[in-house]
């Protein structure tokens, strides 16, 4: 069972489930991640990684192997994707956004 939990304005958490949307709903689009300042969408890692090495980022490799990781010097903050770049979801994204204000943007494709 899939599905998305719910707050509802009595207090009540509810499960929906993801079976009855429809095609087109916001849930099933694929999305994609945006430089702002360019308004390229990220299609490789190679790519986000030229991006984030010119905001202060660099390749850790002291991490898990099946991951790509970046960090900064004057930060606690890590970032972590899969090494295969055809798992990279929203969930990464964001993860991006988040890290990264005013410079990536996620948005439907």
């Amino acid at each position: 069972m899939s599905g998305v939990w719910v707050f509802k304005t009595n207090g009540v958490i509810q499960l929906e489930s993801s079976e009855g949307k429809q095609a087109g709903s916001s849930s099933s689009r694929r999305k994609v991640l945006v430089h702002l300042p360019t308004g390229d969408v990220v299609s490789s890692y190679s790519s986000l990684e030229q991006i984030l090495k010119g905001l202060g980022w660099e390749r850790y490799y002291g991490g898990d192997p099946d991951l790509f990781q970046f960090h900064k010097h004057s930060s606690i903050d890590l970032i972590s994707l899969p090494r295969d770049f055809s798992k990279f979801n929203s969930v990464y994204m964001y993860d991006i956004v988040i890290k990264n204000p005013n410079v990536f943007h996620v948005r439907d494709m």
